[in-house]
């Protein structure tokens, strides 16, 4: 008998070797113990290491299952449908490449590297995935080295793959297959494609939206909504890359061996310096009508560097900003909830003292003066900061803060007035056509960095805590991009380079058997495609130095 146990509580006896999938399958009790309502198991734990479902236990064994739920059974679902997709596309447009370049409000965008599709030609690719799902498709995984993955992809002349199999950092290159149709993954599958039958995909010229399912119940779609500034903001992104040359990572990877990275690291600071100088040459039109500027975003998205450079920009068009931070309207601890950690809930609006917020700004606003309060975080309290400011003809406010384009924070303010602006790192260079840089993971990977450096927390603490930051950011944060008068985009095409020298002894230094280190191979799995670089050319003006250290700005 083989002794299986289960997240060091669970166990199952098999009598012979089995998969993993096919032990779920006859002890039905061990998934419903580990797993919530509407979630289902896309991968599987085994010493260390992340293997798919179809993974042959042979000996006494401790496993633990990865949910669909959690951030990397999310990420595995999200590249079995991605696999789906191109398996399709594969059987009915056997000529044509798929490219998924990034995601859009819970759903993913892709094009076809040389043709525009047509309503009909998605339907046709939707319906034979479908197909594909009902069939219930073993999604088979097989080990190449170098040599045999190049002359496959070769003879399939996916140039994507031909120039990626050199910065690939595994002796054994994962790869997997239906029939005659092969893909690198470096991350786990899920075992067959009966996992992928909730979908949904829709032409979005010149392109496609791939619909997946819900965060919390597998089988119910996710809602799509079209939030035309962020679209237009990716799209912004791509130009920027095409102006740099560069189209993946592989490309990335040769500019760095050739030894002409430092002129994409001035190019890719100019076209951010550029932008904000944008931004604020807009704000100048709206005067002398406009009082307010709200600039907000997530955590770790640069929202407080992009602020100063914005006003520096604001003193050379011959305005004097005045900045308010929003931090600094925390209410005491008492009136504020706990998370389910027990910790203070600061991500929740109801946080701060709106009613102060919008009297000190209705005083300015009418010409009168205010003595702005400096929130103390280590005593949890307010206390008078001796700033007194007052608005005269040539100043406007600055305010940032992760609440500041919600509604209530300014609703005494007229909407005239007030001028929205979205900071996020929205998209990064993808390491092929198929496996995506989640935009979410340079955020996570610049946090880890800058708490470990500048705020004392581990990388366990970071990654502990990202599922609730993930989680007030969907519930506060992002519904009010939808107000902003324009984004700014504060990825950096070469960062993952930078931060790779300062993340991976980090992740590295998890150990196997805590809960956080599947996170954490995850994101060593990613920068590993990464070649490394030194920070030295990093501006001390860069959104990076907000995170890495060395920046001319005071925070």
């Amino acid at each position: 008998m083989i002794s299986v146990e289960f997240r060091g509580a669970i166990r199952a006896e098999i009598e012979n070797p089995q998969k993993v999938i096919d032990i779920l399958n006859n002890n039905k009790e061990i998934t419903s113990k580990l797993l919530s309502e509407g979630e289902i198991p896309v991968g599987v734990r085994v010493n260390g290491e992340i293997e798919d479902l179809n993974f042959m236990v042979t000996e006494d064994i401790r496993l633990d299952v990865i949910g669909s739920r959690s951030n990397l059974g999310r990420r595995i679902l999200e590249r079995s449908f991605i696999f789906l997709l191109n398996l399709a596309v594969s059987k009915i447009f056997p000529d044509q490449k798929v490219l998924v370049e990034h995601s859009y409000h819970k759903s993913l965008y892709g094009r076809f590297k040389n043709y525009i599709p047509k309503w009909d030609d998605m339907e046709k690719i939707k319906e034979k995935m479908r197909e594909l799902s009902e069939r219930d498709i073993i999604i088979q995984k097989k080990y190449m080295d170098k040599e045999e993955a190049l002359t496959l992809f070769k003879e399939r002349n996916e140039e994507d793959k031909i120039r990626l199999i050199k910065y690939i950092p595994f002796s054994k290159i994962p790869i997997y297959f239906v029939d005659d149709h092969y893909e690198y993954s470096f991350l786990p599958l899920v075992p067959s494609t009966s996992f992928l039958k909730t979908f949904d995909l829709k032409l979005y010229q010149p392109g496609f939206i791939l619909i997946l399912p819900d965060d919390k119940d597998i089988e119910k779609l996710s809602e799509f909504k079209e939030i035309v500034k962020l679209f237009q903001a990716f799209y912004e992104y791509k130009n920027w890359l095409e102006i740099l040359g560069l189209v993946d990572v592989a490309s990335l990877n040769e500019t760095i061996e050739r030894g002409e990275v430092s002129e994409v690291i001035k190019v890719a600071e100019a076209l951010h310096e550029k932008k904000i100088a944008q931004i604020a040459d807009e704000i100048c039109s709206k005067l002398p009508d406009l009082k307010l500027v709200l600039i907000a975003g997530p955590s770790s998205a640069g929202k407080t560097t992009f602020s100063k450079r914005l006003q520096i920009q604001l003193k050379v068009n011959g305005l004097r900003p005045i900045v308010i931070e929003m931090d600094d309207y925390f209410l005491p601890p008492q009136y504020i909830s706990r998370d389910e950690y027990g910790n203070y809930d600061f991500d929740n609006p109801k946080a701060v003292d709106i009613e102060l917020l919008n009297e000190h700004l209705n005083i300015i606003m009418n010409g009168g003066e205010v003595e702005l309060p400096k929130y103390n975080f280590q005593k949890k309290r307010r206390e008078k900061s001796g700033r007194i400011v007052k608005l005269d003809e040539r100043s406007i406010i600055v305010m940032e803060g992760i609440h500041a384009l919600n509604p209530e924070m300014t609703n005494l303010v007229p909407g005239y007035m007030k001028y929205h602006i979205f900071v996020s790192a929205l998209t990064h260079l993808n390491i092929d056509n198929q496996n995506r840089v989640p935009t979410t993971d340079s955020r996570l990977i610049r946090r880890i960095v800058r708490d470990s450096i500048f705020r004392g927390y581990g990388v366990i603490d970071s990654i502990r805590q990202w599922p609730s930051v993930r989680k007030a950011e969907d519930l506060y944060i992002f519904p009010t991009q939808e107000r902003a008068d324009v984004m700014f985009n504060s990825a950096l095409v070469y960062e993952f380079p930078i931060l790779k020298t300062f993340a991976e002894p980090m992740l590295k230094a998890i150990p196997p058997y805590y809960p956080e280190y599947p996170e954490a191979k995850r994101l060593l799995d990613i920068l590993s495609h990464f070649l490394p670089l030194s920070p030295t050319e990093v501006p001390m003006t860069s959104i990076l130095r907000e995170f890495i250290g060395g920046s001319s700005f005071t925070y």
